[in-house]
């Protein structure tokens, strides 16, 4: 296909040191369809303007080609003779003269730049209206008396009336209810389709986005950082904002909680050196600090990241233990298992299924007696070595019981402040201010009474918030934990596990929970591994896993998971019974 817009190295700046855009580049063809997606303030909008030639320079640099004409520093008739014939855009908010009728408005592009008659561009302003759905009897109305959804529908019939052959939306859903969101949707890819147009689809909105597009740009800060078809950016990302931005959106097919992206977008007065992403960024290191990285191909798609995308964290091949008490038991069996940056997984089984002792492993608490575990490029071994001391102080073991696993003959101040004391690290005066940050942080109380209480004197909630403050206070990468909830009640479960993916989004942990509750698991997870007799069974995200298992365990688990079961109907005895009694038995 002949190539209709070309952008190359495209940025914009604004005063006040405003950096827009920073050299973005990527083409369309003729009859292609690219989403840009983004949070807020990426700089989707600014694209989109710059695109139609409502910014132009100086603000803008670099090379807008629409049909191999150059549209960056053109005169204001060329870029009248191009808008609405060649290239159309529906702005964000579908802006109308507060004055002029709808239907004025829509015919206005066809009187001035077709030279149609009053009649025949409100004929064809008409149909057009017909096209995308909107009752033409509402085109005699001010824009004020349309509904949001109509006026959407508006500005799409204003954009298509002289067929362009670039569609440039920003935003084309925002607003709208999910009904009136997926009829104009519908529509808009029909209409492309039957037309022939290339789409640009600005939007937040990333199924309304993909779904209109077979490509997806990804804009950070004004930069491109991840370029693919739109079902492997969506369905598999590849960088970390990606991912992260994924994570963050709410649709039907996910049944965990949504998880935020840490920290804030940056200010584009002052975007951060290097990779603009790196101070939110789980995974950055200081080559991230110090160099911008460049979109190149990785995974099958471009991505802009030093490490070609998310990285593997923790990695266990091949693990196998046996314990020999009089019978050999074989509590794990082959598993292999990988947890990337950030990412949050679930391995959940039958009491006697391994998953205590993959725990231990993991953590480098139980050596196996085959297979590896690696933490990044260092092995994780219970040596007493240094480098495996090191190793096994960034992935942390939260244990199953709190009152085993907490000694009582220290002060709560002791436990906690505990890994600080072997590490060395700070005065003592450092350790107790980031004691008392690291308990508010999982919600205990710093005071003195509660700093010098002891193990029995406190409940099992707080006893578990305590393991995992002081699992968090030696600063992990990893954070496995091991039936975090078994032992709770219902609230103060829900507040383990509100607690616990605050910390892992504001930390940017990679999570490892273990446990035999699916309802539990499947809240906070991205990814369920299931085990049987120490080998995986099953693995898949937890909306595969919880709606279509694939093996008996699986299907038992899912069956046994918590429900609420529907309440009981008492029938009404049958004329002339009484409760409890058939008629047939009286006497």
């Amino acid at each position: 296909m002949t190539v209709l817009l070309e952008v190359c190295d495209l940025s914009v700046s604004f005063p006040g040191g405003v950096e827009a855009l920073r050299g973005v580049s990527f083409s369309l063809e003729r009859g292609d369809s690219l989403a840009v997606i983004g949070e807020s303030g990426a700089g989707k909008s600014t694209l989109a303007h710059s695109v139609v030639g409502l910014i132009g320079a100086p603000q803008a640099r670099g090379s807008v080609r629409l049909n191999g004409a150059e549209l960056l520093g053109a005169d204001a008739e060329r870029l009248r003779s191009v808008r609405w014939s060649s290239v159309a855009i529906g702005l964000q908010g579908a802006p109308f003269n507060p004055v002029a009728s709808v239907g004025a408005q829509l015919a206005e592009p066809l009187r001035e730049h077709a030279g149609s008659s009053r009649a025949e561009a409100l004929r064809r302003a008409r149909e057009a209206a017909g096209e995308v759905l909107l009752d033409p009897a509402l085109l005699d109305r001010f824009p004020h008396q349309l509904s949001g959804g109509e006026r959407r529908r508006a500005m799409l019939a204003m954009t298509l009336v002289l067929d362009p052959e670039l569609l440039v939306l920003d935003e084309p859903a925002a607003g709208l209810d999910p009904v009136t969101k997926h009829e104009l949707l519908e529509r808009i890819a029909a209409l492309a389709t039957r037309r022939g147009c290339a789409l640009l689809v600005i939007s937040h909105d990333l199924p309304a986005a993909i779904g209109l597009a077979e490509r997806t740009l990804v804009l950070y800060a004004g930069e491109a950082v991840e370029a693919g078809t739109s079902d492997a950016v969506i369905e598999r990302p590849a960088h970390p904002y990606t991912w992260s931005l994924v994570q963050a959106y709410p649709v039907m097919s996910t049944t965990k909680d949504l998880r935020p992206i840490r920290g804030r977008s940056p200010d584009p007065r002052a975007v951060p050196a290097g990779c603009a992403f790196h101070p939110r960024c789980t995974q950055a290191e200081a080559v991230c600090h110090e160099r911008r990285p460049v979109l190149e191909p990785s995974r099958e798609r471009l991505v802009a990241c030093h490490f070609g995308g998310v990285k593997e964290l923790l990695r266990a091949v091949d693990l196998h233990k046996a314990f020999r008490t009089g019978r050999t038991v074989h509590a794990v069996q082959g598993v292999t298992l990988t947890v990337s940056h950030g990412e949050a997984v679930g391995v959940i089984g039958a009491s006697g299924s391994g998953k205590s002792t993959l725990a231990r492993m993991l953590a480098g608490h139980l050596a196996p007696d085959r297979g590896s575990v690696m933490l990044g490029d260092a092995p994780v071994t219970a040596s007493s070595r240094a480098s495996a001391r090191e190793a096994r102080r960034r992935i942390q073991l939260v244990q199953q019981d709190p009152w085993d696993a907490l000694s009582p003959r220290l002060t709560v101040q002791e436990i906690v402040r505990e890994p600080l004391a072997i590490d060395g690290g700070g005065d003592a005066a450092a350790q107790r201010r980031l004691v008392a940050e690291t308990l508010a942080s999982v919600g205990l109380p710093s005071s003195d009474a509660f700093l010098g209480s002891r193990v029995h004197e406190l409940s099992g909630g707080e006893l578990q918030r305590i393991a995992l403050a002081r699992a968090l206070i030696a600063g992990p990468a990893v954070l496995v934990a091991d039936e975090p909830t078994s032992m709770l009640d219902a609230s103060e479960q829900a507040r383990l596990l509100v607690v616990l993916r605050e910390r892992q989004a504001e930390l940017g942990l990679a999570l490892v929970i273990v446990s035999h509750d699916l309802a539990v698991v499947r809240k906070v997870t991205d990814r369920i591994v299931i085990l049987e007799a120490g080998k995986i069974a099953e693995t898949g995200s937890p909306e595969q896993i919880c709606s279509d298992p694939q093996t008996p365990i699986g299907r038992r688990l899912v069956h046994a998971a918590s429900t609420f079961p529907a309440a009981r109907s008492r029938d009404p005895a049958p004329d002339g019974a009484e409760e409890g009694r058939t008629p047939s038995s009286r006497a």
